[in-house]
């Protein structure tokens, strides 16, 4: 695979939110520009790019916050599935978490994104059974 793995720079910003409103990750409520900015002010390394030569082809922006990492944002060009970037990307994200001490890792997918359901099935990822709740503490305009 002729993919590079690498943190997210400035430049990566406008291609990163492209990618993300092309594979359908952006929500009206959550401005993207806000995301990557309060996640690369607290874990810039976990914020990682998937690029072949100058084109930017995969992201995944991971957390940690002492108790569970989360993954947010994976993502991989449409035309570039089944090569192995997202499952790349995973797995580096996973490593940097590892290396911090987080004992496990969790994601949210819709109910009905089978395709990204499916995807985390071939990772050995387990579907929880807890309810999840959110409160909303600034609003992204």
């Amino acid at each position: 695979m002729p993919v590079s793995l690498r943190p997210l720079v400035d430049a990566d910003v406008a291609s990163v939110v492209a990618l993300w409103e092309t594979c359908g990750l952006t929500r009206p409520w959550n401005d993207p520009l806000r995301d990557l900015e309060r996640a690369r002010a607290t874990w810039p390394d976990l914020l990682l790019v998937a690029v072949d030569g100058a084109e930017l082809v995969g992201t995944v922006m991971a957390g940690y916050d002492g108790h569970r990492g989360w993954l947010y944002y994976l993502a991989s060009a449409p035309d570039r599935r089944g090569e192995g970037i997202g499952r790349a990307l995973v797995e580096a994200a996973e490593h940097r978490l590892i290396a911090l001490g987080c004992p496990k890792v969790m994601l949210m997918v819709r109910e009905s994104n089978t395709g990204a359901r499916a995807f985390y099935d071939t990772l050995d990822y387990a579907w929880e059974t807890s309810a999840l709740a959110g409160k909303r503490l600034i609003a992204d305009d």
